[in-house]
């Protein structure tokens, strides 16, 4: 998880809180991240999908598209002349999962868009990774018409409550939480500070994420701790939890090379989308719908218990014919998994191929993802 770099780190107004629980902080997409508390990743795992785990997802990028006209119609036709997602049918107050294209159609950045209800009518809410927010804001300010105006949302802490627990930790506070469905938000009150609240996540369970002034997330973080049912969680088990959930990791799982249809993303675009392109790599991505992708990514399951890293080769007969991009141990399945890219003609569930780690190979399956079943409320 740890990441070289020779960039001074920046913190997240958590830090210090981090560092007073014991977490061990690692340099992560240009920020100093906890990886772990002293209970240790495989715990904070456990209790993650047990009870509820508080993330700081601070360090990723939050703004808003702010249309002049005050209309949806307006930022919706600009984001959606970028990326692949029928934003135009959102409904207010509702998310959805999309991804910023290139020219060629490979992936700039994953991010989520949510159409603002009264509180900012007209305008899009959209989080974006952490290690790729300052170029999505100049991709973004490059092509946007001049009729929607960027406007970063720096003054915005983010945290995430996940787990199935989380809803009966958030009702102490937001009694109706419950009737919140799911890739939506509200504007709650939660220790007499207003915060906008999502129901979505990043680990496969019933959750939310939490965006909340700067000044006041230090105070939100420690009235969340306070409750028996929550514990910090770090960037270690955040990983392992998104692997078993089968999501992808940014750089790792997608990139600029990776279509989303390579990238088994195609429930990510929308019908009216798939058919009538108008987003970058539309010819590509048509051509991929069509008539398969070269590759695809897939999930992997392993007869032993090692685990097979990023980077490892798959072979099925002695020939190369795909590559892992995440792997690791499961807690919840209690064995490893992995996830990468095949050739899509080796990419049928039950598939044999071998895993190469340190010239041995290991004997895996293609599997059916997700390892873990998602718990979203729906």
């Amino acid at each position: 998880m740890a990441e070289a770099t020779d960039a001074p780190l920046l913190s997240t107004p958590l830090a210090n809180r981090h560092r007073a629980l014991g977490a061990r902080m690692v340099p992560f997409a240009g920020y100093d991240m906890p990886v772990q508390y002293p209970t240790g990743i495989m715990t904070e795992h456990n209790w993650t999908r047990a009870h509820a785990g508080l993330f700081d997802v601070s360090h990723m990028g939050q703004a808003f598209l702010v249309p002049a006209d005050g209309k949806h119609e307006t930022a919706a036709a600009a984001l959606e002349a970028l990326c692949p997602a029928d934003i135009l049918n959102l409904k207010p107050y509702q998310q959805r999962y999309s991804q910023l294209l290139n020219d060629e159609g490979g992936i700039l950045d994953d991010f989520m868009a949510t159409r603002a209800g009264s509180d900012r009518t007209g305008s899009l809410y959209v989080v974006v990774n952490a290690g790729c927010k300052e170029a999505d804001y100049a991709h973004l300010q490059a092509k946007l018409p001049s009729n929607v105006k960027l406007e970063r949302a720096d003054h915005y802490a983010l945290v995430a409550l996940q787990g199935p627990e989380a809803n009966a930790v958030i009702a102490a506070h937001v009694p109706d939480i419950d009737s919140l469905a799911f890739m939506t938000y509200r504007i709650v009150t939660i220790g007499g500070v207003a915060v906008h609240i999502s129901r979505s996540g990043y680990t496969g369970e019933d959750g939310f994420e939490i965006s909340v002034r700067v000044d006041k997330v230090g105070d939100l973080w420690d009235l969340l701790l306070k409750d028996a049912r929550v514990k910090p969680i770090g960037l270690g088990a955040r990983d392992s939890l998104r692997l078993e959930a089968g999501l992808c990791l940014y750089g790792h799982d997608i990139d600029v090379t990776t279509s989303p249809v390579e990238g088994a993303l195609v429930w990510s675009m929308q019908k009216r989308r798939r058919e009538g392109g108008g987003f970058p790599g539309a010819d590509r991505i048509q051509r991929e719908l069509r008539d398969k992708p070269k590759r695809t990514r897939v999930g992997f399951s392993f007869e032993g218990r090692a685990p097979a890293r990023e980077g490892a080769e798959v072979r099925v007969n002695g020939r190369a014919v795909g590559v892992v991009t995440s792997g690791g141990f499961g807690p919840t399945v209690n064995a490893p998994v992995a996830m990468g890219y095949v050739e899509t003609a080796f990419a049928t569930p039950g598939a044999a191929v071998e895993i190469i780690v340190r010239d041995r190979p290991l004997a895996a399956k293609i599997a059916a993802m997700p390892f873990a079943p998602h718990r979203y409320k729906r």
